[in-house]
């Protein structure tokens, strides 16, 4: 599975759990670490840890290593190393404090759309 379609598994996840804004950012040539970035957020504590554990699970399924996974427990900004995609899963309040969309802003959209529909 090449990091296009973890893109596309991780999108879907994602959407599956109702996460909002769900947003991919092309790190390939600004990036040594990782070809895309995932940012997204749920509206609760609950909803974040929700969308992080499907995340996760479709990973392993998938027979995709989790490199990392951080702050499930405070489930208010969960990062998940799938390796050449990183996860950002966000409270929709650290979401707007952090602000990674305004950070990494040299990165191009890569759009996820098709995931949502499959």
């Amino acid at each position: 599975m090449n990091s296009y379609d973890v893109l596309m598994l991780v999108a879907k996840a994602a959407d599956d759990k109702r996460a909002e804004d769900i947003l991919a950012l092309n790190m390939k040539g600004l990036s040594s670490f990782a070809d895309y970035f995932v940012i997204c957020h749920g509206n609760s504590d609950k909803q974040v840890e929700a969308i992080a554990r499907e995340i996760k699970e479709q990973a392993q399924l998938h027979e995709i290593e989790v490199k990392r996974l951080e702050g499930l427990d405070a489930a208010q900004w969960v990062l998940i190393d799938l390796g050449e995609v990183i996860v950002h899963v966000f409270h929709r309040d650290e979401r707007s404090y952090y602000n990674l969309e305004k950070l990494w802003g040299d990165a191009p959209l890569e759009n996820v759309s098709e995931a949502f529909t499959s």
